[in-house]
């Protein structure tokens, strides 16, 4: 293909990508090279704490031809998803409240993300001809966020997110791995400069450093990928998160600039944007069930939802809808759950009145 000719049909590329909703799509080569050092310190310092995979498929990773072979460039897109132009911690403040990570409140990114990047292969297809690809979003090795930065779609900030001046952060991303030898788009530079302001915010201190993150304390590995107990020393840090942490990108300045979403499958459901920490420790696994099907939550299980839950209220006033809720589960099945039950009934126990 002539250089003219790639030239021309990206730019048609870039539009069919508008057309579908994405808010960005940019080009890199598969070179990841640069970023072997920084994953290799990680992992030497077990900062994936179980998350296993991340060691597992390192080399995977850092060889995107090797998960789909004849990969010589990358699509990357962003989509936002953030339907609240409030960047405030107010909402933290109400122990009675569960917080959940905005991208999980409405319907799982990953399935309508990847079905407009099929999408999106199948009318480059109409374009160029047959093309070799594979759509990921968040489901394999990658590297996404190096790849994006690689883009140019932003920069990984301090808080390891990617950061784009005219977006934020509140954006998911996605790969179209293909064969098409596209011109390349250039990175930008970063400009966190010398703000501290989300290492600082970190309630557990998971940063170590900029774009230093001990997974082992960052909330949402300890509410979504951790399976078993919630280490004590951090339950009470925790607070009335129950499903992720936002706090380093509701302190980060540049999002200020973020953009609000159209699409309507990442609104609201069932009131997760303003439940009660005892209503939701009351539903049945059904109940759970079924108001998560679709939903990125599911990632946590029951049994985990509980436990997230029971801290959540062990971080709650001592109200009698608190503590009935806890009541209620002191002899659940699950040895999990009544553990963090009978932390989160001592931490009330604790703090009553000494007469």
């Amino acid at each position: 293909m002539a250089p003219e000719q790639a030239s021309a049909l990206l730019s048609q590329i870039r539009e069919l990508a508008t057309a579908l909703g994405f808010q960005q799509l940019a080009v890199t080569d598969i070179d990841l090279s640069a970023y072997q050092g920084h994953l290799d310190a990680w992992l030497a310092r077990n900062f994936h704490g179980e998350m296993d995979y991340m060691a597992r498929h390192r080399d995977l990773r850092l060889h995107p031809e090797d998960l789909h072979p004849g990969t010589i460039r990358v699509l990357s897109v962003r989509m936002d998803y953030s339907l609240n132009a409030e960047q405030s911690l107010t909402p933290l403040k109400n122990r009675e409240r569960a917080y959940i990570s905005r991208y999980a409140r409405g319907r799982d990114y990953h399935k309508l993300i990847r079905k407009r990047l099929q999408q999106l292969a199948e009318r480059i297809t109409d374009l160029a001809g047959p093309i070799g690809y594979r759509a990921f979003v968040d489901s394999a090795p990658v590297l996404e966020r190096a790849l994006a930065e690689k883009a140019g779609l932003g920069w990984i900030g301090k808080n390891t997110m990617l950061l784009n001046k005219k977006a934020g952060s509140w954006f998911f991303l996605g790969e179209l791995f293909t064969d098409l030898p596209l011109p390349v788009d250039e990175p930008v530079s970063g400009h966190c400069g010398s703000c501290t302001a989300c290492l600082d915010i970190c309630p557990t201190q998971a940063f170590v450093g900029a774009n230093q993150l001990d997974a082992r304390r960052c909330i949402s590995y300890l509410t979504i990928e951790l399976k078993g107990s919630i280490p004590e020393a951090l339950r009470s840090a925790i607070g009335n998160r129950v499903f992720g942490c936002d706090d380093c990108q509701l302190i980060c300045p540049w999002n200020k600039f973020s953009q609000l979403s159209e699409e309507k499958d990442f609104a609201p459901r069932h009131g997760l944007d303003n439940a009660d920490l005892s209503e939701l420790f009351l539903w049945s696994e059904d109940t759970f069930m079924r108001n998560t099907e679709g939903s990125a939550i599911r990632r946590t299980g029951y049994e985990g939802w509980l436990r997230n839950l029971a801290v959540g209220l062990g971080n709650a006033p001592s109200t009698i809808p608190v503590l009935t809720a806890l009541q209620s589960r002191q002899q659940h099945p699950s040895a999990l759950v009544r553990e963090h039950v009978a932390w989160a009934l001592q931490q009330h126990e604790q703090r009553k009145p000494k007469v």
